[in-house]
């Protein structure tokens, strides 16, 4: 529990683990050669984190669950997820569940929104140092 006192950014900065920074061109690359099985790992992996880091949200096997069965929810899901954790660090999310949209345009699209969520999760990792 936060300190009474406490600023958001320091509170959250001393919440549980820090993440794995990861690059996206990776994400995207083990995606296609395992023909999607690294992007499920990589669902789990992403939302566990946060949980493990916030003490809050959906975590790793309910968010792999819903990438298996409605892949769609998890392109606003983790998004909106990366947005609540960077608001109780008292910072402005790059991302919000509307970044789900990309995945709706073709091709590229998909490719967007990897590095727009990895991005997102780097910097906030790499911000906790």
């Amino acid at each position: 529990m936060a300190e009474a006192g406490a600023s958001p950014s320091t509170a959250a900065s001393r919440r549980g683990l820090v993440g794995v920074v990861r690059s996206p061109v990776a994400v995207i690359l083990l995606s296609i050669i395992t023909l999607g099985i690294y992007s499920l790992y990589w669902i789990y992996k992403s939302f566990q984190e946060m949980k493990d880091h916030t003490g809050e949200g959906v975590g790793g096997g309910l968010g792999l669950i819903l990438g298996i069965l409605l892949g769609i929810v998890v392109w606003f899901l983790l998004p909106h997820e990366i947005s609540k954790m960077y608001e109780r660090s008292g910072r402005q999310s790059p991302v919000t569940a509307i970044t789900g949209l990309w995945p709706l345009l073709p091709l590229i699209g998909g490719i967007v929104w990897i590095v727009k969520v990895q991005g997102a999760l780097n910097r906030y990792w790499e911000s906790l140092g």
